[in-house]
């Protein structure tokens, strides 16, 4: 089943889309908001299963649906975490800082909480006030969870996993170094994120979603130029049961709690951080892998971080060549 919401007050409007994406109808007679189905999920669920089915089968009065529409599935938050499942992005990143990656970081991941407030649509601009701040997008597959235990194991984790989607988790990289330094986490530096138009619940995901990973390829355009074709079930070091119990670890999760991957990050095959797409190699998720690459090779990074009008598109297809989530398709303008 595929899901997402409409603008309306705080919250936005809870609908089912097709899964095709060219439809949808209203689903706030069941409930209102996509929080509220998280909060109640197993009351919900079945009605809206069964609405969907009413749905792909012309059954009910249907509306077309346009990506451009829609806001974040859930346009705000209890809590927005993002995690370290592809080491390989973290080791590349510490590496243009002149950071060295610690060793536990293989068998331990990161994470740290963002601001779940405002989260925004996959068609909205991204805002920036000065190009100097060095703006990236960040390409991740995200997870919406129900209510989790304290202490709970990975593999009983992925039994709480509801939803599945795409994020682009902006990050200003300029900004980044002053912050951390001040061994307090992120504020400044990570803006505001921006989702998929729909979450999709695990059972519609079909052989794409299998062990806690996204088991397709991550397509990345920049300006309308392929920047990355990274494969996310491909050394993904961290599947999304040990995310989400590691963040279990000494509290419990609230429903509506979003869990992102980190940067999708690939390796070429002989082990070197990668080419770009233009000469043979699957690319990047985010400007600062390309970025470090051409460090190691030339000596000095050439790409440069998002400038105003440049544009961002972010996309997972089936196997027959469909869209799964939408995409995230944005413009970076000044505010």
């Amino acid at each position: 089943m595929k899901l997402g919401s409409l603008p309306q007050g705080r919250d936005g409007r809870l609908i089912v889309v097709s899964d095709d994406l060219a439809w949808y109808a209203d689903a706030d007679h069941i409930v209102p908001t996509m929080q509220g189905l998280l909060d109640d999920w197993d009351r919900h669920y079945p009605q809206l299963e069964a609405l969907s089915i009413e749905l792909a089968h012309g059954a009910i009065p249907r509306k077309r649906f346009h990506e451009r529409e829609a806001c974040a599935p859930l346009p705000r938050a209890f809590q927005w975490v993002d995690g370290s499942a592809y080491v390989n992005h973290v080791e590349l990143v510490r590496k243009a800082r002149g950071a060295e990656l610690p060793a536990s970081f293989w068998s331990d991941p990161l994470m740290y909480q963002g601001g779940s407030d405002d989260l925004r649509g996959a068609r909205e601009p991204v805002l920036l006030a000065d190009e100097d701040w060095g703006c990236d997008f960040e390409a991740e597959i995200v997870v919406v969870t129900g209510d989790v235990p304290q202490g709970i194991s990975p593999a009983a984790a992925l039994k709480h996993v509801r939803l599945i989607g795409l994020v682009n988790d902006v990050s200003l990289r300029n900004l980044i170094p002053g912050e951390l330094a001040k061994g307090f986490g992120f504020v400044q530096s990570k803006p505001a994120s921006h989702f998929s138009p729909v979450f999709v619940t695990p059972d519609a995901m079909g052989d794409a979603w299998a062990g806690g990973k996204l088991l397709r390829t991550l397509t990345v355009d920049l300006n309308g130029a392929p920047f990355g074709r990274i494969e996310a079930g491909e050394e993904c070091t961290f599947d999304f049961g040990v995310l989400i119990a590691h963040l279990a670890k000494t509290r419990r999760i609230g429903a509506g709690t979003i869990i992102g991957s980190g940067t999708v990050s690939n390796r070429d095959p002989d082990g070197s951080p990668g080419r770009p797409v233009a000469e043979g190699g699957r690319g990047y998720s985010c400007i600062a892998e390309q970025r470090m690459v051409e460090t190691i090779a030339t000596g000095a990074p050439a790409t440069p971080f998002l400038k105003w009008g440049d544009s961002v598109r972010i996309e997972v297809r089936d196997g027959k060549g469909k869209s799964i989530f939408g995409a995230i398709e944005q413009s970076v303008i000044q505010p």
